[in-house]
């Protein structure tokens, strides 16, 4: 079983939402996956904390929630930092290189 843990943060109004849509439904559509995108955003329509964590998989996602991501995509340092620690050995970081400053960990 091949599977994808994909968390997307940062802050409401840079399309955090968005990208998590669209990765899902291009995974869905174009490799023939299942998918699944599970939501978090303040009540602010812009500027609050949001996230997009998306899966994919060959098989059908009983559990929807990412506990580990294989890809991070960090817009924010607020993000970067509640979500850094969550990451698995070897996973992929990007980063909004003027939004977020990594550390050495």
């Amino acid at each position: 079983m091949s599977k994808s843990d994909i968390r997307i943060c940062g802050l409401g109004g840079q399309g955090v939402i968005l990208a998590g849509v669209i990765v899902g439904k291009a995974a869905s559509i174009f490799e023939d996956r299942f998918a699944t995108l599970v939501q978090s955003f303040g009540p602010e329509a812009r500027g609050s904390e949001c996230s997009a964590q998306v899966m994919v998989c060959d098989e059908a996602i009983p559990f929807p929630y990412i506990r580990t991501s294989d890809i991070f995509v960090a817009l924010s340092q607020g993000a970067y930092e509640k979500f850094i620690a969550e990451m698995k050995e070897g996973a992929i970081l990007v980063y909004e290189k003027e939004l977020v400053k990594v550390d050495d960990r």
